[in-house]
């Protein structure tokens, strides 16, 4: 029970962290894809959706290009700070930030979408700034769509397997998630941890999926997503 607490706990670690990170980025770009037409548009759409498409391993080896000791980024962490990422619980941070990402984009697109941009015209002749008119009138309008979108991103996050074993490895107690645990329970023929586990990892991944439901349903804005 010890050992299955302690992949519970890197799991919810690993997710929260990945969703975090992701929210980071796909704030200011979903909003910016929403509102603004530019040249390549389209193409950046594909960029950040195509984790959604790509095998997880394919995911992986990219990322042990990247951030190996000899890759653009790992090589230079490595070099001047003497920072290793691969085989610790950043690197499977970054793997399920990655693989998440199209979760919390695209929906995050679609909300700010749908919202009318005559009120944030309006929100303007008040004398609020760009910035002030995405922090008290889009983001807000947007908030169902965000926090249905990471509940879903978060448990992905926790059930991601392939890219996470590639760069962070299966290290008990260090980068072992619920399930590379429960891959590794199997193969040991330990069925009785593996089913303990996998129903922990189904009961919890129901409950994100149904409070994603009811966040999104619960708003008189909700269009369609879910």
């Amino acid at each position: 029970m010890v050992a299955i607490a302690l992949a519970l706990k890197l799991s919810l670690q690993v997710a929260v962290a990945a969703c975090l990170l992701d929210l980071g980025l796909a704030l200011p770009l979903a909003y910016l894809m929403a509102r603004r037409v530019f040249p390549g548009r389209e193409l950046l759409d594909s960029l950040l959706t195509l984790p959604m498409v790509l095998p997880p391993t394919v995911l992986g080896y990219y990322l042990l290009v990247v951030l190996g000791r000899h890759g653009v980024l790992g090589g230079w962490l490595y070099q001047h700070f003497g920072v290793q990422l691969l085989f610790t619980l950043k690197a499977a941070v970054i793997a399920a930030a990655i693989v998440v990402f199209p979760l919390i984009f695209k929906p995050l697109r679609q909300a700010y979408a749908a919202i009318d941009p005559a009120l944030e015209e309006q929100a303007q002749t008040l004398g609020l700034t760009a910035l002030q008119v995405w922090w008290r009138v889009s983001l807000p309008l947007a908030r169902p769509g965000l926090i249905s979108a990471c509940l879903l991103a978060g448990a992905r996050a926790m059930g991601e397997f392939g890219a996470t074993l590639m760069v962070a490895g299966n290290l008990p107690g260090k980068t072992q998630t619920l399930s590379l645990a429960i891959y590794e329970a199997v193969q040991a023929g330990e069925d009785d941890a593996a089913r303990q586990m996998v129903l922990l990892a189904l009961c919890m991944a129901l409950a994100l999926m149904l409070g994603a439901a009811w966040w999104w349903r619960r708003s008189p804005r909700s269009g369609g997503y879910v």
